[in-house]
């Protein structure tokens, strides 16, 4: 990089500290409307910026990459995962990628906690019934849900929060399951009396409660398709906040709608924010606005690592949170 400040552009608005810090340090140019930038945008940021600070709603595929200008050199991404970007064409091009990992760890399974008691114990039905103001009085019959202590849960994706989720499951009685591409050191599994599934579809038909933390990558996609769906058991129940397109959502609202499995807690969609009229419809479903991270000490965090991994490449060193695979 140039002994002056380098072009850094914005995709999206972000905590105040953390853009004043960026207006400090470079010459950074913000996204004051918080409007997502359209294709046309980006390809004209990405022309004359030296890096760019992207989040998961912009979408950097190989032919944006391939057209960027010869002075971007980083995409510093504002989030943890980089599903989003074509990892293979920005090393191709040159470009190093880095994305903000490790901070949205217990913000992410605080969420997924959340939705594991929601959904079976019907807290989103009964707040409706409370504001409808149709609820009669308590009844030994009225708004039942399940009990989750004794449960099993089945993790997909034992990484950071995989083990976050796990650690405050098990302050709540579930015994805890998993499948992850590779098995934890045995003493971390110990630690979480955890039990390890190599085969997936085993894990699934013998779960009570599922819950997706593997990233999106092209091993997860569609992940949980139909048939794998079908395996859950009657009184199962799925939760997802990880990325929707590892969850098959024709296949998930035609079984939800059957009542093949008992419902599904959702904070991410195949198509977001597009999420299909069926699912809205549906009683045994808890949604939610991909709010998974969205804490104010989580995102200030994240911009700090940002600030740093662009600071650092900026000095000529080695981003510290440098994307070189992606895996599951």
């Amino acid at each position: 990089m140039t002994t002056s400040k380098p072009l850094v552009i914005v995709t999206r608005k972000l905590p105040d500290p953390v853009e004043t810090r960026m207006m400090e340090l470079f010459n950074t140019r913000l996204n004051m409307t918080d409007e997502p930038f359209s294709r046309d945008q980006l390809k004209a940021a990405m022309a004359e910026a030296d890096i760019l600070i992207p989040t998961v709603t912009d979408k950097l595929d190989a032919k944006l990459i391939e057209e960027a200008g010869p002075a971007l050199k980083l995409i510093a991404s504002f989030g943890t995962g980089v599903d989003h970007i074509d990892v293979p064409a920005a090393k191709k091009k040159g470009i190093v990628v880095t994305n903000t990992p490790g901070v949205l760890t217990e913000d992410t399974a605080d969420m997924t906690m959340a939705l594991i008691l929601s959904v079976p114990r019907r807290l989103v039905e009964g707040e409706k019934l409370v504001r409808s103001g149709k609820w009669e009085g308590w009844g030994p019959t009225v708004m039942l849900g399940h009990r989750i202590h004794g449960k099993r849960l089945g993790i997909i994706g034992m990484g950071r929060i995989g083990q976050a989720v796990a650690k405050r499951a098990r302050g709540f009685g579930l015994s805890i399951h998993y499948h992850n591409r590779r098995r934890l050191h045995p003493e971390t599994e110990q630690e979480l009396e955890a039990t390890y599934w190599d085969n997936l579809d085993q894990m699934l038909s013998r779960m009570d409660i599922v819950s997706v933390n593997c990233p999106r990558t092209p091993a997860t996609y569609h992940m949980l398709n139909a048939r794998r769906l079908s395996l859950l058991q009657p009184h199962a129940y799925l939760v997802n906040t990880s990325r929707g397109e590892v969850v098959d959502e024709e296949a998930l609202v035609q079984a939800l709608s059957n009542r093949d499995f008992a419902g599904a807690g959702l904070d991410v969609f195949e198509h977001e924010p597009q999420v299909d009229p069926k699912l809205l419809k549906l009683s045994n479903v808890v949604l939610l606005p991909h709010m998974g991270s969205a804490t104010i000490e989580g995102r200030i965090d994240m911009g700090e690592k940002v600030i740093v991994n662009v600071k650092t490449f900026v000095d000529g060193h080695r981003p510290p949170d440098r994307v070189l695979e992606l895996e599951f």
